[in-house]
């Protein structure tokens, strides 16, 4: 499995955001430089997420981007479905009938069990967990 470009893209913007939570907004600029995104690519990414809730725009000579909500109220998983779509691995995950071997398929088990973990470790984690986590690579300690 293979994340796209707009995933990950996304994730590092908005996780960019989070770590400013409650300064001033950030120019698509300011994002654009520091995650190495194209500013014409960052506006689509941005564009996506302002329409699904999770940014908000500023508009004047201060303004940029700002999170919507609380970092800490933001699940990773809730961005991933907005940048990516569901957790999938296979087809027959989703759609039972498109295989005559789905019933009683292991392999098909396996993915179930993939997606779901993928799912689990996505909900867990929060934008403010992340903030979090960058803060502790930038000391060189774990959390």
């Amino acid at each position: 499995m293979k994340l796209s470009t707009r995933t990950r893209y996304g994730m590092r913007a908005i996780i960019e955001l989070a770590q400013h939570e409650g300064k001033r907004p950030l120019q698509l600029k300011a994002i654009a430089d520091r995650q190495d995104i194209s500013v014409k690519y960052l506006e689509q990414l941005m564009s996506l997420l302002r329409a699904s809730g999770f940014v908000r725009s500023v508009r004047g000579s201060k303004g940029g981007y700002v999170l919507a909500r609380p970092a800490g109220d933001v699940r990773l998983s809730e961005i991933f479905r907005c940048l990516e779509g569901p957790v999938t691995t296979t087809e027959c995950t989703e759609d039972e009938d498109c295989c005559k071997r789905s019933a009683d398929c292991v392999a098909r088990d396996l993915w179930m069990e993939v997606e779901a973990a993928i799912q689990q470790v996505l909900s867990s984690l929060t934008l403010a967990d992340m903030v979090n986590k960058a803060k502790a690579h930038a000391s060189g300690y774990e959390i």
